[in-house]
C-alpha cells in the first residue's frame, strides 16, 4: 500500500493537469442537515469529474516508450472522458469502450477529447471482452476504472484537498460504484484526517458495495435500476480491501431521496450535480440524526448530466 509520502508525492505530480476545485457550504443546507457540510466540488474538475485525478495519476504511472502505445478503457461516462483528456493532455492516444445505454452526452464529451470510441452492449463481460480486443490489436495499456491501485490513490487526492482545507472534519461521505472514489477516500481520511471517518453512499438499488462488507466478499448487484448512472458497477480486489479496512459504513438511499437531494443542490447552491454524486448528500439527509452536529465533508464526484434527460 502507498506510503503517507508517496500519496503526496503521487499528489504533486498530477497538479499540474488537474484543476484544484472549490469547497463550498450552504447556510440553508446545514440547518437542514443539522450538521456543518463542507462540498468538495469535483463536478468543477477538468472533464466534469474526480475521474481526471485517477487518470491522471495511472497515466503518468506508465514509462514513456508504454505510454506512446497509449490507454484503452471501458466506462459508461465519467472515466472515458477523463482517460481521453488525460490521455490528449499527454500527447498519448485513449481507446474507450462505451455500453450503447451510455447518456449521449457523455458520448459527445469523450469525442470531444479526441478518445476513440467503441460501442457495445451494455453488460461487464462486452465491455471486458472489447477491451481485451483492442488492447491485443494496439499494445495500448489497459486502465481500470476503479480497481487499479494508481487510480484508486489518485481519487484520493480529492479528499487530500478537502482535509487540507478543513483539517478537523468528523466524517467524509462519498458515492460508491466501482469503489475507486470511496477506496481512495478512505485512505486519504486515515492518513491526513484528526479523528475522521469515511463512509460510503449508494442506491439501495445497486447495494452490491453494501452487501459485500456484510458478507466479507464481493457481490454483485442482482439489479441496475437506479438513476445514479454512475454506481451501477461493483467492487473490485484491489478497492475492496481497503473499503473494508477503513470505511466505517455504507448508508443507502432511496431512488426518490437522490432525486430530492440533487434538487436541492441545483436549487440552494446553483450548481450542476449528476445523481452519482447526490447520492452522499441524501445519505445525510437519510441520518441526518446519526450526524448531528458533526463537521462533514462530502464529495460531489461529478456535474455530467444529460440536461434534456433531468428527473424533475
Amino acid at each position: 500500500m502507498i506510503s503517507k509520502k508517496e500519496f503526496q508525492r503521487l499528489h504533486r505530480s498530477i497538479k499540474p493537469y488537474i484543476h484544484r476545485t472549490p469547497v463550498f457550504s450552504s447556510h440553508l443546507l446545514n440547518e437542514l442537515a443539522g450538521t456543518s457540510i463542507f462540498f468538495k466540488c469535483e463536478n468543477f474538475q477538468r472533464a466534469g469529474a474526480f475521474k481526471m485525478r485517477g487518470a491522471t495519476a495511472a497515466i503518468l504511472n506508465l514509462s514513456e516508450q508504454v505510454r506512446k502505445k497509449g490507454v484503452v478503457t471501458h466506462s459508461s461516462g465519467n472515466f472515458a472522458q477523463a482517460v481521453s483528456l488525460a490521455a490528449k493532455n499527454l500527447g498519448i492516444p485513449a481507446y474507450i469502450v462505451m455500453p450503447s445505454s451510455a447518456p449521449e452526452v457523455k458520448k459527445a464529451a469523450v469525442k470531444n477529447y479526441e478518445g476513440k470510441i467503441t460501442i457495445c452492449q451494455p453488460t461487464l463481460k462486452d465491455r471486458e471482452e472489447a477491451a481485451e480486443k483492442i488492447v491485443k490489436e494496439t499494445g495500448a495499456t489497459f486502465l481500470h476504472p476503479s480497481n487499479q491501485l494508481d487510480v484508486i490513490y489518485g481519487q484520493g487526492t480529492a479528499a487530500i484537498e478537502l482535509l487540507e482545507e478543513q483539517p478537523d472534519l468528523d466524517l467524509v461521505i462519498t458515492p460508491v460504484g466501482g469503489g475507486g472514489l470511496l477506496a481512495g477516500s478512505a485512505l486519504a481520511v486515515n492518513y491526513f484526517g484528526k479523528s475522521c471517518e469515511c463512509f460510503g453512499a449508494e442506491p439501495f438499488e445497486v447495494d452490491d458495495a453494501y452487501q459485500s462488507l456484510k458478507s466479507g466478499k464481493i457481490e454483485t448487484n442482482k439489479s441496475t435500476n437506479t438513476i445514479a448512472d454512475g454506481l451501477k458497477t461493483q467492487l473490485g480486489d484491489k478497492n475492496f480491501p481497503l473499503i473494508q479496512k477503513y470505511v466505517s459504513e455504507i448508508i443507502r438511499v432511496e431512488e426518490d431521496e437522490i432525486v430530492s437531494a440533487m434538487r436541492l443542490i441545483w436549487e440552494r447552491m446553483k450548481i450542476i450535480v449528476e445523481p452519482s454524486s447526490a447520492v452522499a448528500f441524501a445519505a445525510l439527509l437519510r441520518e441526518k440524526k446519526k450526524f448531528r452536529g458533526k463537521k462533514t465533508g462530502i464529495i460531489i464526484s461529478g456535474g455530467n448530466v444529460d440536461l434534456s434527460n433531468l428527473p424533475f
